[in-house]
């Protein structure tokens, strides 16, 4: 997450409630993306520095677990920048103009100058954040899809042209072998029948005796892997999209919640406010007076209804505004009730942790460090994969 200002409820329903079950289904990295908030606030950095400690806080608040995932900040972790260089020597410039957020951020964004190759490069920094982990899924909206297919063929291409390490049949072989006689000759037979037939099935099933292999290294996995495949050592795997379940939660105005259209609540916001916020969001425009019958379905508030309302409520809100039996004000009410319900103990747990900032960057420091660790480990690959380890 860009660390651009406060989270609100949209960032909740819409990405943190993922992020809760994903941490308990794999190994997560979660990260404050300090960098990639600097392409479109360079000129005024000072909101990122108030954000990050706040943006961790929130994390932490709503039951993000650094037991279960490592949590870092993304510029504690320079291989990020290395990775992000060495990628830009072999990346064609018509790959990042084509992204399809390029232009339309530019436009969304035409108060501020994005003709930077920061912001150019955005796309091919993500691909670096992926990459240096090797993640296999990474968790995103349909809208992101685009920037994944990137890192695949940024990933692709690396592979193709520096996987091809000196004497790679050699050592690809003297890895089977190692698998025993009877692995072996299996991976031979599939590998054979996946070459030479196109059988998918087979491939499936070479890639799978492969990984069940305890007694081989990953280089020798991934050499096994591309031996297969037909290409080279496999460096940089390829990403996967997963495409998370998106977000029904508009802002106040029906539009997306977001902070550039003021028409948010944040997830800590004062109760006061919230329920001021709520009394006064615009309802269905052809209820003028209270006795004019409305239609939840041209309403903002009747969205706000459908995440947090049950199916009683979302009934009586539905018989109440059509027939006139209920005013706005009714409706509102036991919205706000549940808003406030859901905020509290994330403002309680929130209030916990900043009294206690030494935890907070203890966790901090914890998790940039497991996460440079891994980092560490793939550009020392990537270097000499592409001949810049120098003995």
């Amino acid at each position: 997450m860009r660390p651009t200002g406060r989270l609100h409820l949209g960032h909740y329903h819409g990405v943190l409630k993922n992020w809760l079950n994903l941490q308990n289904e794999y190994e997560c990295f979660f990260f404050v993306a300090d960098w990639h908030a600097l392409t479109t606030e360079y000129e005024d950095p000072q909101v990122i520095s108030e954000s990050v400690w706040d943006m961790v806080i929130d994390w932490l608040a709503v039951g993000i677990d650094p037991g279960a995932a490592k949590i870092f900040i993304q510029s504690r972790v320079p291989e990020h920048a290395e990775l992000h260089l060495l990628l830009s020597m072999c990346t064609p410039l018509s790959w990042l103009e084509r992204v399809p957020s390029y232009k339309d951020q530019q436009e969304k964004l035409s108060n501020k100058d994005l003709t930077t190759y920061g912001f150019l490069g955005y796309p091919l920094l993500q691909t670096a954040d992926i990459l240096i982990y090797k993640a296999g899924n990474v968790p995103v909206g349909e809208d992101q899809v685009a920037h994944v297919e990137l890192s695949r063929e940024v990933a692709r291409r690396f592979n193709y042209l520096y996987g091809r390490e000196a004497g790679f049949e050699e050592k690809a072989e003297a890895a089977a072998r190692k698998m025993g006689k009877k692995n072996n000759r299996l991976y031979h037979d599939l590998r054979k029948n996946y070459q030479e037939q196109g059988d998918v099935q087979a491939l499936e099933k070479a890639r799978a005796l492969i990984e069940g292999q305890q007694n081989i290294s990953i280089g020798d996995r991934e050499r096994l892997i591309g031996y297969l495949e037909g290409g080279g050592k496999v460096i940089l795997p390829e990403p996967q999209a997963l495409l998370t379940p998106a977000s029904k939660l508009l802002g106040l105005d029906g539009r997306k919640m977001s902070k550039s259209y003021g028409n948010t609540i944040s997830l800590r916001e004062n109760p006061v406010s919230v329920e001021e916020k709520i009394k006064t969001m615009q309802t269905d425009p052809n209820r003028v007076r209270r006795e004019d019958p409305g239609d939840p379905g041209r309403c903002p508030v009747w969205n706000l209804h459908e995440v947090y309302s049950n199916d009683e409520v979302k009934d009586w809100v539905q018989t109440g505004c059509r027939s006139a039996g209920i005013g706005c004000l009714d409706c509102k009410g036991p919205l706000i009730d549940s808003i406030l319900k859901e905020q509290s103990p994330i403002r309680e747990r929130a209030r916990e942790y900043q009294e206690d900032t030494e935890t907070v960057r203890g966790i901090i420091s914890e998790g940039c460090e497991a996460a440079r660790g891994i980092a560490r480990e793939t550009i020392r690959e990537v270097r000499q994969a592409m001949g810049l380890e120098y003995r």
